[in-house]
């Protein structure tokens, strides 16, 4: 989703969440409570591929969630078809942060506030992803 959200929050979202366009929660890593407005755009999303319970239902049983494992499954599935490396449900939310750290005009707190992070120096990571993945890559291509 376009805010920032670990996959694992985002599967439990509930069905009713997207009827009222807010998704309060508790974070699952961190267990700090979370809300989220969805815009018209991503409720209508939502609400279109929603299942009786969840937005993003099991594939087995309506009353349970879909799991953070299939969706990596999946992408992994997705990701082997079109021969990208390195990939996975957790990259989203670091292309978030490099994102909204271009976007604020390198406005680390911001993007702090947005990811929910207690610590600048886990931000700083998240936000630099792209700069710190091409050095990385430039020191390999030397070896």
């Amino acid at each position: 989703m376009d805010y920032g959200a670990r996959i694992g929050d985002v599967l439990k979202m509930p069905r009713s969440a997207a009827e009222a366009g807010v998704y309060s929660f508790k974070e699952e890593k961190t267990g700090k409570r979370r809300r989220i407005k969805l815009s018209d755009f991503h409720r209508r999303e939502c609400l279109s591929i929603s299942g009786k319970v969840f937005v993003f239902e099991h594939r087995l049983d309506p009353y349970k969630h879909r799991t953070r494992q299939a969706v990596f499954k999946d992408l992994k599935r997705m990701a082997k078809a079109y021969r990208i490396d390195g990939i996975s449900p957790h990259s989203a939310r670091k292309i978030y942060s490099v994102e909204r750290y271009q976007a604020t005009g390198g406005n680390l707190e911001k993007v702090q506030k947005l990811l929910n992070h207690s610590d600048e120096a886990v931000t700083v990571l998240y936000a630099m992803a792209d700069k710190i993945c091409a050095a990385h890559s430039r020191t390999d291509d030397k070896k």
